[in-house]
């Protein structure tokens, strides 16, 4: 009998430590989420940003005219967005200084100008075409742009104004989650899974001014200026510094990996549907419309919702982006913490650049293609300029310490910021010289 009660007993104990131990593990667990959603923003934020309004009609054409053969395209798409996003990032915890700063400061007042006006006209016209996008989703759900953009206007403004960082990065990565919708909205359209798979695994390529348009559209829509200096400037808000560094990292990459599944469920929807019905598509709007006699009204409603988060999203990552680099690059007060007596040039840009975006996108028979058209070739432009100048400074010991790019890191980000920039050129010459491809 008193056999059996130690036994009882002791088993009692190994079950008490294994309970311990559980909890502890449990706890630990915790902890890392906990310390990982402390550091979640900027990277998460920056991602989808850059699937804005002008981002999902490109990749809902995508599906519609080529169905699931540019899939594969996602893969690299991924890896060259995470690496530029990261070596921005990593300068911004190592330095303290934006990314017009460092410009600034190695390589002189004059390339800094020219840049940051060529990056204030093309994000001011993108800026128009996110407020363009909230009047297109508005729309959808009966509402008027008229009082649909300007209440939208008003919103974004007085969360930066009036706001903290913390909450201005809450409210930005709340509306990162209206992406999910997207996932959804594809499973609706009851995709060829097989087709997708193979569509993924196998690369497909065409001498085509359509195939080649589209193919560095994506390229471009994907990775914008605008987005190194965000990043940047937001770890350095953030307060990020190389200890706590590795849980941004993390961020850059997890985000980065959201976004690009977003573009992979929105180009699935849409050739699920569209291209299998042979309707073609030229804005996001459209694509919603489409959606829903093919996929259902709820997929057309969850297409729409995303399309209004995504411009929402970018109507003030965008112009908050410029007010960072116009401030660094002149050398004021920057932040959106800080009042307007504070920081006067940061919060004034950031109110101009809402204000006449705002008021551009309600003007009526508004030429919005040639808009689009002016400011992706300037972005075109400005971005091999920009990557280049990345590459530089994360590779400069005086500036970067024992934190600049490893061998096979660097090789990696020169052949992206090589690819990248010759295919900015090629759309930059599709664009302005269409016959050179057949096409009228």
């Amino acid at each position: 009998m008193a056999e059996q009660g130690a036994a009882v007993r002791a088993a009692g104990r190994r079950l008490m430590r294994r309970g311990a131990q559980g909890v502890r593990r449990t706890v630990a667990r915790r902890k890392r989420l906990l310390a990982y959603i402390a550091i979640l923003g900027p990277g998460m934020i920056t991602a989808n940003a850059g699937n804005d309004a002008g981002g999902i009609a490109t990749f809902a054409s995508v599906g519609a005219d080529f169905g699931y053969s540019l899939l594969w395209l996602l893969i690299p798409i991924t890896i060259s967005l995470g690496i530029v996003q990261e070596m921005c990032a990593r300068m911004g915890a190592v330095t303290g200084k934006g990314l017009a700063d460092l410009i600034r400061e190695r390589f002189g007042v004059r390339w800094t100008a020219l840049i940051m006006l060529a990056l204030l006209i093309a994000n001011a016209g993108v800026t128009v075409s996110e407020f363009v996008g909230i009047a297109a989703a508005s729309e959808l759900f009966g509402a008027s742009h008229y009082v649909s953009v300007p209440l939208a206007a008003i919103l974004v403004w007085f969360l930066i104004v009036k706001g903290s960082y913390k909450k201005v990065e809450r409210v930005f990565l709340l509306m990162s989650l209206v992406f999910l919708g997207y996932i959804v909205s594809a499973f609706l359209s009851r995709p060829d899974w097989t087709a997708v798979a193979v569509g993924m695994i196998r690369p497909e390529f065409k001498l085509e001014y359509a195939f080649i348009f589209t193919f560095v559209a994506v390229i471009g829509t994907t990775i914008s200026p605008y987005m190194q200096v965000y990043v940047q400037s937001s770890v350095v808000e953030k307060g990020v510094t190389p200890d706590d560094y590795s849980k941004t990292r993390l961020d850059v990459w997890v985000g980065t990996i959201f976004a690009i599944l977003i573009v992979f469920f929105i180009i699935v929807s849409t050739a699920a549907t569209l291209h299998k019905s042979g309707i073609q598509i030229t804005s996001a709007a459209d694509a919603a419309h489409a959606l829903r006699p093919l996929a259902g009204r709820y997929a057309q409603t969850l297409f729409g919702l995303g399309l209004f988060g995504a411009s929402m999203l970018a109507a003030g990552v965008l112009p908050l982006a410029t007010a960072y680099s116009i401030s660094e690059a002149l050398g004021f007060e920057k932040g959106v913490s800080r009042s307007f007596r504070e920081a006067p040039i940061f919060l004034g840009t950031f109110t101009f650049l809402v204000a006449v975006g705002a008021l551009i996108a309600i003007v009526p028979n508004l030429p919005l293609i040639r808009v689009l058209l002016v400011t992706q070739v300037i972005n075109g432009l400005l971005l091999p300029i920009v990557l280049f100048a990345v590459l530089r400074l994360v590779n400069d010991r005086e500036v970067m310490g024992r934190y600049v790019n490893g061998p096979i890191y660097n090789i990696a980000a020169w052949l992206t910021a090589i690819l990248v920039t010759l295919l900015s050129l090629l759309y930059i010459v599709i664009t302005l010289f269409p016959t050179i491809f057949g096409h009228r």
